[in-house]
């Protein structure tokens, strides 16, 4: 019996205010073209056929950018209440559909088709109800920590304001690249609150609910440190444009 075809979210609302541009970020050139299509070709080499776009700030020129790509749909979210939040706006599309969930950001155009094709392929021999893949860099700073116990075994994502000095000193780190099954992510969606200082709802939370209620959550480091290399500012642009060129 085959595998359940997978769908993708990329979380595209944002404005990228230090990025000192009108556009929405997604849409800054990286190397002459819009960095969500990076991020897009990614998901399409790896197999994923259907995803869903969410957009905001400025939706309608995202929407012109990505019209009449084979596969490619749109959510609204009117209002910039978090990443949870974000795919909220996709409970539609998740209702609808039996099999692997990838959420990804907008604003990672280093993603690589590979990583994600092994996340997928991961988390359908596992059965699980979320994978996280993470990162291993010498220099985490700025990056949610990964936790582990003993075993090995994830235990949270600690974020680094929140992190003790033990935590900070981990090298292992989150870099909002996730596969759910449709349902759990649904169910996760459901019990996320906002008890945070942005009062927010965030997709980090949503690994530790499913943890908390039994379901089988593991952190993979399969992604490469460049995949950590997301954009919000000139210079992480820069930086970014660097490394494409291989310089």
């Amino acid at each position: 019996m085959p595998a359940p075809a997978a769908m993708a979210i990329v979380l595209a609302a944002g404005k990228g205010t230090r990025m000192k541009s009108e556009l929405p970020k997604v849409l800054v050139p990286v190397a002459g073209r819009p960095m969500i299509r990076y991020v897009i070709d990614a998901l399409r080499s790896a197999g994923v056929e259907r995803i869903v776009v969410v957009v905001g700030y400025r939706a309608d020129l995202v929407r012109a950018e990505l019209a009449g790509l084979p596969g490619v749909e749109f959510a609204d979210q009117t209002e910039q209440l978090g990443t949870g939040h974000a795919v909220m706006m996709c409970r539609q599309q998740l209702a609808a559909h039996d099999g692997p969930v990838v959420v990804v950001a907008g604003d990672s155009p280093m993603l690589q088709a590979d990583s994600v094709a092994a996340l997928i392929a991961e988390s359908t021999a596992r059965q699980a109800a979320c994978l996280l893949g993470t990162v291993r860099r010498d220099d985490p700073t700025g990056y949610g920590r990964i936790i582990r116990n003993a075993a090995g075994d994830f235990t949270a994502i600690v974020e680094e304001k929140d992190a003790t000095p033990e935590q900070r000193a981990v090298k292992e780190i989150n870099v909002s690249t996730y596969v759910f099954s449709a349902s759990d992510l649904l169910d996760a969606l459901d019990q996320l609150r906002t008890d945070n200082s942005q009062r927010e709802y965030y997709i980090t939370d949503c690994p530790a609910i499913l943890l908390a209620a039994g379901k089988p959550v593991a952190a993979l480091n399969v992604l490469k440190p460049r995949e950590a290399l997301s954009i919000n500012s000139p210079e992480e642009l820069a930086q970014v444009e660097k490394v494409m060129s291989g310089a």
